[in-house]
């Protein structure tokens, strides 16, 4: 049958402002920018970010006619595991974030919270239950 393929799966998402989305994704969440794509003006059409233990979330411009999730309201939400999600929520909160849920046991095993960005991304931080 041939080798096993490795898979991960990588959310790319949309923003107005893909510079000012780097500086707050960093600040509120602590992610690590790994490289941005930009053109001779220094407009960002691409970038990609480190969410920690190796996981890449990629940015991207998508030009004029895009509009975000504030605009057409919440299309999808990227869920994100973390070793200490109360750490977590408190540096999210600190910087401002939007908390739509305060963390919580779930009955399906993880606590989690869940965070509005400020385009209106809906992002939902957890750690797994022992």
């Amino acid at each position: 049958m041939g080798r096993a393929l490795t898979q991960t799966v990588t959310p790319y998402l949309l923003y107005e402002d893909v510079p000012a989305a780097l500086a707050w994704l960093s600040h509120a969440f602590g992610f690590r920018e790994e490289n941005r794509v930009e053109d001779a003006d220094g407009h960002v059409g691409h970038a990609a970010m480190d969410v920690g233990d190796g996981s890449i979330v990629f940015l991207g411009d998508p030009g004029d006619d895009y509009r975000n999730p504030k605009q057409v309201g919440q299309t999808s939400l990227v869920y994100v595991y973390v070793d200490d999600v109360d750490a977590h929520y408190a540096r999210a909160k600190e910087a401002g974030a939007e908390i739509l849920d305060e963390p919580a046991d779930q009955e399906y095993g993880d606590r989690r919270y869940a965070v509005e960005d400020p385009e209106g991304h809906h992002w939902f931080f957890a750690t797994r239950l022992e």
